[in-house]
């Protein structure tokens, strides 16, 4: 789960389809074909939009209805978030380095044993499961030389 801990963001509300899979609140998402989708851990920074402020359950009475979700959108660079590192491992020395997302393909957290995609940049080491990072998303995302 990502939580914004420094910098500006704001609440934008986008499309999602129906019947498009549960989502949890506080992964990151990106656009396929116009519509909200969990950013896996092969999804390029620039279709990353956002983190989701809202979770979707199949339970969901409007769950198969094409709807707008929240989405909290960095509006500056340098946004830095708190979250899992559910692959790998961090450590002091993860501090500068580039890690992607995770494996479990769902958004929700990082892996600190690969770094293809480039999409969380270390800032702090809170543990071995747990850090703070800055994405390295939307259309200003620099591409993995």
């Amino acid at each position: 789960m990502f939580i914004r801990k420094q910098g500006k963001t704001k609440i934008m509300y986008f499309p999602v389809a129906a019947s498009a899979g549960a989502m949890a609140e506080g992964s990151v998402v990106a656009f396929s074909s116009g519509t909200l989708i969990l950013a896996t851990n092969t999804t390029a920074g620039y279709f990353c939009i956002g983190v989701l402020r809202k979770t979707v359950t199949t339970a969901d009475s409007d769950y198969a209805v094409a709807r707008l979700l929240p989405v909290e959108v960095p509006v500056e660079k340098h946004v830095v978030w708190e979250a899992d590192v559910n692959d790998g491992t961090l450590a002091t020395t993860s501090v500068g380095l580039y890690f992607d997302l995770t494996t479990d393909d769902d958004g929700s957290g990082v892996d600190q044993s690969a770094s293809t995609y480039d999409i969380a940049f270390c800032t702090k080491y809170i543990s071995a499961s747990k850090g703070e990072f800055i994405l390295n998303i939307g259309p200003d995302a620099i591409a993995k030389a």
